[in-house]
């Protein structure tokens, strides 16, 4: 194999395996969700767990938008999902993949439940967050 293509084979591991080390490694209670991230917290405040912040781009740069769109049956919309635990347990959504063979096992709670309480769903940062509302008619 050219160096160049192996080179950056090399790198692209390396980018993937420092972003997984840095996930893997942050402390509980201290994750923010960042750009592109998907808080998801339908049922996860009344079930006093923190909010889930999904690492959409994190998932993106490993998998086609159809394995999770499609296949797994995730809607193109934050909040579009009726995701809860039962449904992650019996290998729906989320549960998929983590089943302990894939990815990590759904015990690992505070590995997805990072977000802070009261966080609502919505995909971090889109353009909806930056959108203001025009000033009514009636206050004119």
């Amino acid at each position: 194999m050219p160096l160049k293509p192996m080179l950056a084979a090399g790198v692209g591991l390396l980018v993937a395996g420092l972003i997984a080390f840095a996930l893997v490694n942050v402390p509980p209670g201290d994750a923010q969700a960042e750009y592109g991230d998907v808080v998801i917290n339908n049922y996860s405040d009344d079930a006093g767990m923190r909010p889930v912040v999904f690492p959409h781009w994190f998932h993106r740069i490993r998998f086609r938008c159809n394995v999770c769109h499609a296949e797994l049956g995730f809607e193109f919309k934050a909040g579009g999902n009726d995701i809860n635990m039962l449904k992650i347990f019996d290998g729906e959504f989320c549960g998929a993949c983590h089943n302990s063979e894939i990815a990590w096992g759904v015990e690992n709670c505070v590995l997805c439940h990072t977000g802070m309480p009261g966080m609502r769903t919505r995909v971090h940062h889109s353009t909806s967050d930056r959108l203001v509302a025009p000033p009514s008619a009636k206050g004119q």
